[in-house]
């Protein structure tokens, strides 16, 4: 009866065990996949050559952790210049339009009057030369009057010069040309708030005049194309610089200050440019590994100050064809970090939960 418990208990544990086993490929089908691609990187080596950490690893290794790598090409670019912007209130562009409309009316209006009031002037003045047929009092009157619109006229028009002055001196011509164009599209989209104005301020050592196009970049973290549109006729308390006004289709808060790239007036350089997914941070500067032969890799540092939309632009370090990973670099970082000599491989896959 006793072994007859026992056969019975060890079949039970058996069938459990059995159970558990197939629960767990269910829940985890990669798990050993993972594993032995794990297990196969570790058994990569770290040698050091010529004073450059290489990391061994084999094709069936590269294979089993997707470790992949792509040429690097040669380019032409540019240098770019960083620069502060500000998001421009328009508020007051929008006021001074308004009374400068209003002026231009009224100038209109007395432009009108005083021309009839010469008009009538004249006429009594004919009148009175030729045998007195008007008195001399209507004669006086009409002269009066003349002075009079005359006096609302040149009033009327030093307002208009006054209020064009103060927004050309405020806003610069480009702003103030589009606000009293009536078809400006510039100034319909900047009522309409689909369009802003930032006040860029180039460093003082800046070459050459301001570029026509710059880009950037929103707090977002996206990189916006901007255009020119004049100078700005008051710069940033806050910024030492040469400010202009740029016109960017993006929508910002009034006061938003951020960076703008601004093409170097210097001429451009051959260049490499290192892909973003090719990089890897570490003791906070940025790498990248390049693939010196079939099984070997070595970590090289990347300058991460002239980040590019298209990555990271160098001009030293690295050369066109030479192959950089662009998956799995991470993975290599960690095997070159890794103490050597520890065995940290996990045979039974379950176990390491443990």
């Amino acid at each position: 009866m006793k072994n007859r418990f026992l056969f019975w208990s060890a079949g039970t544990l058996a069938l459990a065990a059995r159970a558990c086993w197939t629960l767990y490929q269910a829940l985890y089908p990669n798990a050993s996949a993972t594993a032995a691609a794990a297990q196969t990187v570790q058994q990569s080596t770290v040698q050091t050559v010529n004073g450059e950490t290489v990391i061994v690893v084999s094709a069936a290794a590269q294979r089993a952790s997707h470790i992949e790598a792509t040429r690097l090409a040669a380019l032409t670019v540019r240098p770019e210049r960083t620069a502060y912007a500000s998001v421009v209130d328009l508020q007051p562009l929008f006021d001074l339009r308004t009374r400068l409309a209003a002026a231009r009316a009224d100038l209109d209006t007395f432009t009108a009057q005083a021309g009839n009031s010469r008009t009538q002037y004249e006429r009594n003045r004919v009148l009175f030369d030729d045998d007195r047929n008007v008195s001399q009092k209507s004669l006086q009157d009409a002269r009066a009057a003349m002075q009079a619109d005359e006096a609302k006229r040149r009033s009327a028009e030093a307002t208009v010069s006054g209020l064009d002055a103060t927004m050309r001196q405020q806003f610069g011509d480009a702003l103030a040309d589009s606000a009293m164009a009536p078809s400006s599209r510039l100034f319909q989209r900047l009522l309409a708030g689909r369009e802003i104005v930032l006040r860029v301020t180039l460093p003082f050592d800046y070459a050459g005049t301001a570029p026509a196009n710059i880009t950037i970049d929103t707090p977002d973290g996206q990189a916006v194309p901007a255009q020119k549109l004049s100078a700005s006729p008051s710069g940033d308390p806050s910024v030492q610089g040469n400010p202009w006004f740029y016109a960017m289709d993006r929508a910002l808060p009034v006061g938003t200050r951020t960076s703008a790239r601004v093409p170097s007036s210097a001429p451009a350089t051959p260049a490499i440019v290192i892909p973003e997914r090719a990089v890897v941070w570490y003791g906070g500067q940025a790498w990248s590994y390049v693939q010196t032969a079939p099984d070997r890799f070595t970590r090289r540092y990347v300058p991460a100050d002239n980040e590019g939309d298209q990555g990271f632009v160098v001009t030293s370090g690295f050369h066109a064809g030479d192959a950089v990973v662009t998956q799995g670099a991470q993975l290599l970082l960690s095997e070159e970090l890794k103490p050597q000599g520890i065995a940290t491989a996990c045979k039974d896959p379950p176990e390491c939960d443990d």
